[in-house]
């Protein structure tokens, strides 16, 4: 499912507050092969980078809404709190091109 509007229309049907649905639109919105930083997506939803790495943390749906596309904004790749870790969230940017900064 890497239908732009199909993930928004799911990260809206997720169970959360308003504003862990908003962190996971601004999520669905990352293509394939790009990565944003918490504070990139702190911006888009008026916040701090520190909650939306906790609505992050707390997304139902990942893989496929793509928490694993936000980074730091100093290159690292912050967590990852789908299955495998930090190892899976390496493989599924690899996977999408991503070149990796720092690991």
């Amino acid at each position: 499912m890497e239908n732009q509007k199909d993930l928004i229309k799911l990260a809206r049907s997720l169970q959360g507050t308003p504003f862990q649905k908003a962190v996971w639109e601004e999520l669905a919105k990352i293509p394939r092969g790009e990565t944003r930083t918490y504070a990139q997506i702190a911006q888009a939803v008026g916040s701090h980078p520190r909650p939306v790495a906790n609505a992050c943390g707390k997304n139902p749906a990942a893989p496929t809404i793509p928490c694993h596309r936000v980074t730091g904004s100093n290159g690292t790749l912050g967590g990852y709190s789908g299955s495998g870790g930090l190892a899976t969230k390496k493989r599924l940017l690899k996977e999408e091109g991503v070149i990796l900064e720092k690991e």
